[in-house]
């Protein structure tokens, strides 16, 4: 059974999300975004004492609150960072962001692989499928576990909500789409875990997501999935 732990970390309020197999020793990290020493002690003093070693760092896209913290994780446990190169752009465009906002840590480089859509990487002791979603960033990413009916949405999808897409790279249309077309034709009852925010499921985005129902059709085939019950349709 796949067992998560979400820590919220940096002044943004990113989910940094640990995955493992229940019993495991290996796990995978996503969007270890944390900022502060302490924050950082945080979360490796949860893997000692779970004896868990990271095996893969999930990164859903570049920008710096959710990549702070991959390098510090590559270099102690020596594990990959995967990231689609579409994002190399906003990763380096990070110093000109921070400085506006007034944020003096930067981010560390660090070596990653790219992903493209349908790889699957068997990471944490789990398979999770690649889901390219750009809009949000060029290289917005989502991560799928289907066997744990699980999905690692980034700023793609939130409970709620959508991700912003004002910023450099950002295109609403491409995120709709990306949302619409990819995202919301998963099976209703797959837990989604946001980059911030918290949890939710594609069922209840589906039908209670204001910026998803004026794209909604009735006759669409999501609407009579497995997790979403209406009444009166």
């Amino acid at each position: 059974m796949l067992q998560i732990k979400i820590f919220q970390v940096n002044p943004l309020g990113a989910n940094c999300v640990v995955l493992w197999e229940d019993g495991g020793k290996t796990c995978a990290i996503a969007d270890p975004g944390f900022y502060r020493p302490d924050e950082e002690e945080m979360v490796f003093s949860f893997l000692r004492d779970n004896g868990l070693t990271p095996d893969a760092v999930l990164l859903t896209h570049g920008h710096f609150d959710h990549a702070w913290g991959a390098a510090a994780v590559e270099k102690r446990y020596g594990c990959p960072v995967y990231m689609s190169v579409a994002d190399e752009p906003v990763l380096q465009g990070s110093s000109a962001m921070l400085e506006r906002l007034q944020l003096e840590k930067k981010v560390e480089p660090f070596p990653y692989k790219d992903v493209t859509d349908g790889q699957v990487l068997h990471v944490g002791g789990a398979d999770w499928k690649v889901i390219t979603t750009p809009g949000h960033s060029p290289g917005c990413v989502c991560y799928y576990c289907e066997e744990s009916s699980v999905l690692l949405s980034g700023d793609t999808l939130f409970a709620g909500s959508i991700g912003r897409t004002d910023l450099i790279g950002g295109d609403y249309d491409a995120l709709i789409k990306s949302v619409m077309d990819k995202i919301m034709g998963l099976p209703g009852e797959t837990d989604v875990i946001p980059g911030h925010g918290h949890p939710t499921s594609i069922g209840r985005e589906a039908t209670t997501n204001p910026f998803l129902i004026p794209f909604n059709e009735p006759d669409s085939d999501w609407w009579n999935q497995d997790g979403i019950e209406l009444e009166g349709v």
